[in-house]
């Protein structure tokens, strides 16, 4: 009967279905399991406590007999990463599975040292670290977001520091824990969320100094992917000096502390003033040396004999415009006269050649009316009325015909 498989017209019994789970869960015997120990409570001298996985979203419930309780570290603790031998039981009577532990550790710190070198190479590879994409911090960032615990030192002391180098500056805080399981989840959010502010110029994470194991948190892929990814500059201020989560690599500036986080973000106002000082008394050095410079050589300009005594200038071109004026008088004169006396040897050569001049000895010239000087006698048969042009006048004739000349 109870290898008969469950149908509508012949179900199970309930004890027959948790005999059935019980049986299965009691053949996978024992399992060496590691996480984070998220609840630690003692009840009785047993401990009844929950153990998360370090990179699931996965939970299982323990318990620990007063038997096997005396066995373990004392110092076991909510918060502690460990590894430990349990044996799943289901207990039928309540329907509940929980796991029984026989043995628990610490993780041992060499285990986690050696998988977080493993994480640092393997980001290192990816060039996550590398610094050309490392973003420049602004010189002086409006707004500040800082992501660290309520209430805590770390805040208090970025806060102080920040405001009193600088009074105007501006935060925008996220509260988050800072240890534990919800570390990672918190701190990758808040970087996500103060990342798509436009109003946040830096963003500053920062938590005081603690053991390896309440650091680790700050070494998790998800949180220094998350923060690989981010557009807005990150300055990382976790822990001390000496410590060095993976956070601190990725991050575009390293803080050893959250003190160095301020003054490495913020500029101190009274330097940057000293430094105004400063540069306006270099530029008023630089420019007095430079009119003094000038000046100097605007006198050693006026020494020079050319501009001691300008008469000279003037009296040099005076005599100058003379010569070119008595010079232009005399070649003006002799153009002159070449011109007279060629004008002279026209008139001459004009009044030989002119009909006044042969009138005016004694020839005249003869016309007839309407036709134009006569030039032969056909022209002026016997009987024709002619014109004498004379010297000083005109007189009519009448033509009496051809004869001899002689």
């Amino acid at each position: 009967m109870t290898d008969a498989p469950s149908t509508v017209d012949a179900p199970w019994p309930v004890g027959l279905l948790s005999n059935k789970i019980r049986a299965y869960i009691d053949r996978l015997g024992t399992a060496w399991v590691e996480g984070e120990i998220t609840q630690w409570g003692v009840s009785g001298g047993n401990v009844y406590g929950k153990l998360k996985d370090l990179t699931e979203d996965a939970t299982i419930s323990f318990t620990i007999w007063s038997s096997v309780r005396g066995k373990l570290p004392e110092d076991l603790k909510q918060g502690d990463r460990v590894i430990a031998l349990i044996k799943p039981n289901y207990w039928a009577k309540g329907g509940s599975l929980t796991m029984q532990v026989f043995e628990m550790r610490h993780v041992g710190l060499g285990d986690l040292l050696e998988r977080l070198e493993r994480l640092r190479k393997q980001l290192a590879s990816e060039g996550l670290f590398e610094l050309s994409r490392k973003k420049r911090l602004p010189f002086l960032p409006h707004c500040i977001g800082l992501i660290t615990g309520k209430d805590s030192d770390a805040e208090k002391d970025v806060l102080r520091n920040a405001q009193l180098r600088w009074p105007a500056v501006h935060f925008k805080t996220v509260h988050t824990a800072v240890q534990g399981d919800r570390v990672v989840t918190e701190v990758t959010a808040a970087i996500r969320r103060l990342d798509a502010d436009p109003e946040v110029d830096v963003i500053i994470v920062a938590r005081g100094g603690g053991d390896f194991q309440n650091l680790l948190g700050f070494s998790d892929e998800a949180l220094v992917r998350a923060a690989a990814a981010s557009n807005t500059p990150i300055v990382s201020a976790i822990g001390h000096e000496a410590d060095r989560p993976l956070l601190d690599d990725v991050a575009d500036l390293r803080a050893s502390t959250p003190t160095d986080a301020a003054k490495r973000v913020v500029p101190d106002v009274a330097e940057e003033l000293l430094r105004v000082q400063q540069a306006r008394m270099r530029l008023g050095s630089r420019l007095t040396h430079m009119l003094r410079v000038e000046i100097d050589r605007i006198d050693q300009l006026r020494t020079r004999p050319v501009l001691t005594a300008s008469d000279w200038i003037v009296d040099s071109r005076a005599e100058e415009l003379t010569r070119y004026v008595a010079r232009g008088s005399e070649l003006l004169t002799r153009v002159l006269e070449r011109a007279t006396t060629r004008t002279r040897e026209l008139q001459a050569q004009l009044r030989a050649l002119s009909p006044q001049g042969t009138l005016d000895r004694g020839y005249a010239i003869v016309h007839v009316a309407g036709n134009g000087i006569v030039r032969a006698p056909e022209q002026a048969p016997a009987g024709t009325e002619l014109i004498l042009t004379l010297a000083t006048g005109a007189v009519d004739a009448v033509s009496a015909g051809a004869h001899d000349g002689k």
